[in-house]
């Protein structure tokens, strides 16, 4: 083991084109290398970009697209026909009955004309079906892809990320936006492309009827168009803002149920009360903002349309009192004119759908676009990895989660195989900033660790981590059995194996007492076993794990003083021929290590053995004195 200190080497100042939480610097630092730039999270992206984006997204599906456009346009089509037909058949009975009676009308020619309409609409309807079946198809596919991307994504952003995002806003973005995108794509597209090819058609209809009626109705079209545009516009801001708040009210709800026992155990529910009320009162006032906003579209539409019936009936009747129009005609364009103005209405109010949709993609894009750790190294050779025998080594490295405030500062140390290295010191001193380092949870700022004489920054992550077991203060575990929790060490273990880690941490000393024994489902909140318990699980997991080098981080703070012997006996069992870096707070926990480290402020200030670092009389003897203080008096 050895220590260097010495001024900072060359070219490891930070980029001074780095920013704060939001702006990652273009390499190094704890965000990593940023392979993606795009916009930080919680700013607004271009309108006109998450369009761009959102139709790339549907590139896979183009051939679907067009089977969706011309069963829609086929579908419509047909329809287009109804009114004129029923228009003709209405004509066959009004000139029965003024040139002769029932009698006189030909029923023959009647039943035909209605046996088409009804051949039309059935037409119709079965193509309307099979656009929608591609449609839903389609969006589908294109939201399991887009949240494969998402999960794709989580596991490339650097730890430094997910501990700066609230987790609640996180998996709204990827569960509740990517819903709401899928939703609106589903609902727009579909109705979109109809009501569009509604309005052709109705319009071409409308003109070979009465080319007079056709230009009065036309001239809605601007009319409606101006009105959905400036509504549009500005209720677009509302519903970003109403999706934002949604993120933090999830986020604030995540963390008051993550937490609830100890807003409990401090009386702090009436606080979280009125944080809750005072972030849902503004989620109020932007959904009602927006939903007011885009709402008061429909009406408008509505009054457009009526007064342009009013026009074509008034205008109508002249045109039949003058003969320049039959009765049939005058229905058949009614009725086209109804139908043209209900594509107008839907379009209008698809905007409403189609805005909240659009502010869910410009969120969900925005964490695509969010930084990215740096890349693994591509291998240089195919040949088999060599044995790692754990040799750890600490050169001149420089660390600072703030550029602004240095953390660790050209610290220099080696692990040889074997070893185990507690790490003491107060809070905040680095020490478990040491462990994450080697993890490569985080990017040096300069300087380099090696194991065994080999960069891990050359190293790809799965490889460097499958050689290291951890054990945190902070057990995790997921929703599943004992034994699937322990096999999570090592998904290709054996019964025997799992067991045999169960008894070496002495989870089986508690497991037998459980109803279920090792088939007990448990979950992150333990369930039916308690805090210390759930830390032997985890303990065994590292054990089934079998790692070369193993990072113990306050492991036994959950256990009672008699379970901690047990355990210690374990990991010492545990820790045999294996590298070891033990970060410990209760240092009687560690006085068998090889050498404890002393840490303040990021740098190492002591080293040695137990008894030796009482006898020197400095900061290590003072941490040791103070901690038994109490049990000496």
């Amino acid at each position: 083991m050895s220590v260097a200190a010495g001024p900072r080497p060359n070219g490891a100042t930070p980029d001074p084109e780095e920013d704060s939480e939001f702006q990652p610097p273009t390499s190094g630092g704890p965000w990593g290398r940023m392979v993606a730039p795009g916009m930080p999270l919680g700013r607004s992206r271009d309108f006109r970009g998450t369009m761009r984006r959102l139709a790339a997204r549907l590139t896979p599906e183009v051939p679907r697209v067009l089977g969706v456009v011309f069963l829609a346009a086929g579908g419509v089509i047909l329809a287009a026909f109804g009114p004129r037909i029923l228009g003709d058949a209405t004509n066959v009975i009004f000139d029965g009955l003024i040139h002769g009676g029932v009698g006189a009308v030909d029923f023959g020619e009647l039943h035909r004309l209605l046996w088409a309409a009804v051949g039309l609409y059935l037409g119709s309807g079965a193509l309307n079906y099979l656009a929608a079946y591609t449609l839903a198809g389609m969006v589908q596919r294109t939201m399991q892809r887009l949240r494969t991307d998402v999960e794709d994504k989580l596991a490339r952003v650097p730890l430094s990320y997910i501990d700066g995002t609230p987790r609640g806003d996180l998996l709204s973005r990827v569960t509740n936006d990517i819903d709401n995108l899928g939703q609106s794509l589903q609902q727009t597209i579909g109705q979109a492309l109809t009501n569009i090819f509604m309005l052709i058609a109705t319009m071409i209809m409308m003109f070979t009827i009465s080319p007079l009626l056709a230009a009065v109705a036309v001239v809605s079209i601007p009319v409606s168009v101006g009105i959905i545009r400036f509504i549009t516009v500005r209720s677009r801001v509302r519903f970003t803002a109403q999706w934002r708040h949604t993120g933090r009210l999830n986020a604030l709800v995540e963390e008051s149920l993550s937490g609830h026992t100890i807003v409990k155990t401090f009386g702090r529910q009436r606080e979280v009360e009125q944080r809750f009320s005072k972030t849902n009162d503004e989620m109020y006032r932007a959904s009602f903002g927006a939903q007011f906003m885009s709402g008061s579209i429909q009406p408008g539409m509505v009054m457009v349309g009526n007064l342009n019936y009013v026009a074509i009936a008034v205008l109508g009747g002249v045109r039949v009192a003058q003969r320049a129009l039959s009765i049939g005609g005058v229905q058949a364009f009614i009725q086209y004119s109804r139908q043209f103005a209900q594509p107008i209405q839907m379009l209008a109010s698809m905007a409403n759908l189609f805005q909240s949709g659009l502010a869910s993609a410009e969120r969900v894009f925005e964490f695509l676009d969010a930084p990215e750790q740096t890349p693994d190294s591509p291998p240089a050779a195919a040949a088999a990895p060599l044995p790692v025998r754990g040799r750890v080594a600490f050169e001149h490295i420089y660390f600072s989660y703030d550029p602004s405030h240095p953390l660790v500062t050209d610290l220099s140390l080696v692990a040889e195989p074997g070893q185990t290295v507690a790490i003491v010191g107060p809070t905040g001193a680095g020490k478990t900033t040491l462990v994450n380092l080697i993890m490569r949870f985080y990017e040096l700022d300069g300087g380099r660790i090696t194991l065994d004489g080999r960069d891990i920054s050359t190293m790809p992550r799965a490889e460097l981590r499958s050689n290291i077991g951890m054990v945190l203060q902070d057990t995790w575990m997921f929703e599943g059995t004992i034994r699937d929790n322990i096999a999570y060490g090592n998904s290709g273990a054996t019964e025997e194996q799992v067991l045999a880690a169960a008894r070496a941490a002495y989870v089986d000393r508690f497991v037998h007492a459980l109803t279920h024994g090792y088939d007990t489902v448990v979950d992150d909140e333990g369930g039916v076993i308690s805090a210390g318990e759930k830390q032997l699980v985890t303990i065994a997991r590292a054990f089934l794990a079998d790692p070369a080098i193993l990072i113990l981080d306050e492991a036994t703070s959950s256990v009672d003083t008699r379970t901690e012997v047990l355990i210690q006996d374990a990991m010492a069992k545990l820790r045999s021929q294996r590298t070891s870096f033990v970060i410990a707070h209760r240092l009687s926990t560690i006085r068998n290590a090889d050498t404890i480290l002393v840490m303040e402020s990021g740098r190492i200030i002591e080293q040695g053995h137990h008894n030796d670092l009482l006898a020197r009389e400095g900061a290590y003897a003072r941490l040791y004195r103070a901690q038994f203080a109490g049990v000496a008096t």
